[in-house]
C-alpha cells in the first residue's frame, strides 16, 4: 500500500500517518514514493521504506479515495497493490497508533535543539513560563475564504484565544507563526509585551515554523492541516476556530466535524455578523 503525494507539508504529514495505520489495520506493508521522503525526511526521522518510483510507475496501482470519516469500508481494504488517494486528514485513521506516529515525526536532533535555544532565547529570565504557539494560517487562504464568505481567523478570534491562556496560566509567551506576519504584527494585540513573533516577524520557513510551535507547551491554531499538525504533536491544549464560513464549502466541511478535530480541543466560534450583513444588503 502506498498513498499520493499531494499538498504541502500538513498534507504529507497526513498522507503519511494514514497509509501508515490504514496499511497496518488491513495487513499491507505501507511504502512512501521518493517525492514524499524527500520533503518529510528533511524535518523527521521517518522509517517507511521507500518505493522506488519507476517500479511505482509499472505497478497496476488500485486508487482507493480516503474521505475524512472513518467509515467501517476502511477496515476491509481489497486490492494487491493499493494507492490511497485524495487529502486524507482525519486522525480516526492512526490515532490508535499515536505513539508510532509521534516516533515517525520524530524531529532530527540539530531541528530540536535549534528549536529549544529559540525558546530559552524568548524566555530570557522570566520564571515559570507557559509557551503557547500560534499558527495564523493566512496567504492564498484568505482570497479562498472571502469569496467563500468566510474567514481564517481573524483579530477577535485570537484575542479571545489568548485570553483564555492568558487566565489560566500565569507567564504566558505566545510565539506566533504565519504567512502573513506583516497582518499579525498590525492585528495582534501584544500590550501586556507577552507576545513573540517568530523570526522576529519576517516569515520563516514551513519546517523551522513548524518545530518551534510544536516545542511549545499548548497551542492556537486557525484552519489547515499544518495548524492541525501543531496542535496534535504538541500535546498540551489546543484551541481552534470552530466556524469559519456561512457556506457548506466542501474542502473545509472536513474541519467542521469531529473527523477532523480531537474531542478534548477547545473550540472558539469566530464572529461572523459581518458577514450576514454583507450577504443581506
Amino acid at each position: 500500500m502506498t498513498v499520493n503525494v499531494a499538498g504541502r507539508l500538513g498534507n504529507l504529514m497526513g498522507e503519511y500517518a494514514t497509509v501508515y495505520g490504514l496499511a497496518r489495520l488491513n495487513g499491507y506493508q505501507a511504502y512512501i514514493l521518493p517525492k514524499m521522503h524527500e520533503q518529510l525526511s528533511k524535518i523527521f526521522k521517518i522509517q517507511l521504506p521507500v518505493l522506488n518510483q519507476e517500479v511505482a510507475d509499472h505497478i497496476n496501482w488500485t486508487d482507493y479515495t480516503i474521505r475524512n470519516f472513518m467509515s467501517p469500508e476502511y477496515k476491509n481494504i481489497q486490492g494487491e497493490y493499493v494507492k490511497l488517494t485524495g487529502y486524507p486528514c482525519s486522525w480516526n485513521f492512526y490515532d490508535y497508533l499515536r505513539d508510532e506516529i509521534f516516533k515517525e515525526f520524530s524531529f532530527h536532533e540539530w531541528i530540536k535543539e535549534e528549536s529549544y535555544a529559540y525558546l530559552a532565547k524568548v524566555r530570557g529570565n522570566k520564571k515559570n513560563v507557559t509557551f503557547v504557539g500560534v499558527h495564523v494560517r493566512r496567504g492564498d487562504y484568505v482570497k479562498i475564504m472571502e469569496n467563500k464568505d468566510g474567514v481564517v481567523g481573524d483579530k477577535e478570534y485570537l484575542q479571545k484565544a489568548m485570553d483564555y491562556f492568558r487566565n489560566k496560566y500565569q507567564n504566558p509567551i505566545f510565539v506566533v507563526a504565519s504567512n502573513g506576519m506583516d497582518w499579525c504584527k498590525e492585528n495582534i494585540n501584544n500590550s501586556v509585551g507577552d507576545v513573540h513573533f517568530a523570526g522576529d516577524g519576517i516569515e520563516g520557513s514551513p519546517a523551522r515554523d513548524f518545530a518551534l510551535l510544536v516545542h511549545c507547551n499548548h497551542t492556537i491554531m486557525t484552519i489547515g492541516t499544518f495548524g492541525f499538525w501543531v496542535g496534535y504533536m504538541t500535546g498540551g491544549e489546543t484551541v481552534y476556530l470552530a466556524n469559519f464560513s456561512l457556506t457548506d464549502f466542501r474542502p473545509y466541511r472536513r474541519m467542521i466535524n469531529a473527523a477532523f478535530y480531537l474531542p478534548e480541543w477547545i473550540g472558539i466560534p469566530a464572529n461572523l455578523s459581518h458577514l450576514l450583513k454583507k450577504d443581506n444588503s
